[in-house]
């Protein structure tokens, strides 16, 4: 919100309260609450999320991901943004209200902490616009304190779901000599996060977030979004007690902006800088019930729906995008399902023939390639299935560590009265200790019937 000057005014919003104040306040303890708890939750001895962007390293719900599935990771995100098209299409900026952590922390958090510390929206105003004086130093100062230590630990919390609890733990006990350089960027981050949220605030969602500008292209006349009942509450006008009133519903009281976080007029219509926050819809509501009028002026609805009064009814655009997310979750759905913890492939080393063996016997070079997703390192068997014949580790026996890769080569001897043509079908089954993991086709090469 800016003056004639286009100088940026301070908003300083009044608290909100009502219904749907509550449910957002319920849901952003769950989301904190998940956000702190879930670094320390371990299944197995291993993080339960991990979300390693640094090593390319992730555990999502207990199963780990790594470089190797990075087709898993392409599709993922496009279908998330697909979701988040679809999602803003129809219920428009909901998630900014509701679960964005921007407005999680500002509206749940820091601002809470404006209010105990400051006083009301008014007193805020009304204490920055003071000179100094004893009471402001202690306030000010009492604030920035718990802005910093809180912007600390949060930036730690943020860290441990990229590094791990561990290393955190690990970390914070050592010598600060020897985590120099990971100590300043901590410090750097927690300044920048205590900057937004003391100083830049609104600023992050209407200037720098380019979710909301992707409203203008996504949101369409049936969109629902927090909107103003134009049709009951024009015109507007306040009421006298006792006078019959020839106005609309609202009575102008401007509690609808002064309880915005972006300080916008709702009445104005659908806005870039509305973050479907509902502090307005509580706001009104409360009004309405005072004057004895039905609570939804200010509502979830759509332009089409206030209009003419219609319901939400599926058009071209989300039905497309509905379609092709259903499409792209289940495939994403089914690659899950048949990922394997441990791939293993085995081919006839290239640019190689038979070799003869003594005693009537002929020979193959295969290459064998394991790839160990698991967390446990495993030893792979290799034997010949319903074929007579032999098969020969060459190097190294087939253990492959946690989330490692293993190379290495397989001589596979056959008698030669088995080789009935030039190429012949072998298969391998293959364990993991005594355990069947799977059984793997390839081809034999041989003189053939002589």
């Amino acid at each position: 919100m800016r003056d004639s000057e286009a100088q940026r005014k301070r908003i300083y919003p009044k608290q909100p309260s009502g219904f749907y104040t509550s449910m957002r306040t319920l849901l952003s303890a769950v989301l904190l609450l998940f956000l702190l708890a879930i670094p320390f939750v371990k299944l197995g001895g291993h993080p339960f999320m991990l979300l390693n962007v640094i090593e390319r390293k992730f555990i999502i719900f207990g199963t780990a991901f790594g470089p190797h599935d990075f087709y898993l990771f392409v599709l993922g995100m496009i279908t998330l943004i697909v979701f988040i098209i679809l999602f803003t299409v129809i219920l428009g900026r909901l998630f900014c209200g509701w679960i964005c952590p921007q407005t999680v922390f500002m509206e749940m958090v820091f601002r809470r902490i404006d209010y105990w510390i400051e006083g009301n929206h008014q007193q805020q105003r009304q204490l920055n616009e003071s000179p100094w004086h004893a009471a402001k130093i202690r306030k000010k100062f009492t604030k920035y304190v718990m802005y910093s230590v809180l912007s600390f630990l949060i930036g730690n919390i943020l860290l441990a779901w990229i590094i791990g609890v561990d290393n955190i733990i690990r970390i914070a006990t050592a010598p600060p000599s020897e985590h120099l350089s990971g100590l300043t960027a901590m410090l750097a981050f927690s300044a920048m996060f205590y900057w937004v949220f003391i100083s830049f605030r609104e600023q992050a969602c209407i200037l720098v977030c380019p979710y909301g500008r992707l409203q203008g292209v996504l949101l369409d006349q049936n969109s629902i979004v927090i909107a103003y009942d134009f049709i009951r509450g024009e015109p507007r006008g306040k009421i006298t007690r006792g006078e019959e009133s020839t106005k609309g519903d609202c009575i102008d009281c401007h509690l609808c902006v002064e309880v915005c976080p972006t300080g916008i007029d709702i009445r104005k219509g659908t806005q870039l800088e509305c973050i479907n926050c509902t502090a307005c819809i509580d706001a009104c509501d409360e009004v309405m019930e005072k004057i004895h009028n039905p609570k939804g002026l200010i509502r979830y609805d759509s332009a089409e729906g206030i209009a003419n009064q219609s319901r939400f009814r599926w058009t071209a655009k989300p039905v497309s995008y509905a379609i092709l997310l259903f499409l792209l979750a289940t495939a994403l759905t089914v690659l899950l399902a048949t990922r394997k913890e441990v791939d293993v492939t085995i081919l006839r080393t290239p640019g190689m023939f038979y070799q003869e063996q003594p005693n009537g016997r002929v020979s193959n070079v295969y290459d064998i390639k394991i790839l160990n997703k698991a967390f446990s390192p495993v030893t792979i068997g290799v034997q010949l299935h319903s074929i007579p014949g032999e098969v020969r580790i060459v190097g190294e026996a087939l253990i492959v560590g946690a989330q490692q890769v293993f190379e290495g080569k397989l001589l596979v001897i056959l008698d030669r009265t088995s080789l009935h043509n030039v190429s012949t079908p072998v298969e391998f089954d293959l364990t993991i200790g005594n355990t069947p993991l799977e059984t793997l086709e390839t081809t034999f090469l041989g003189p053939g019937r002589q």
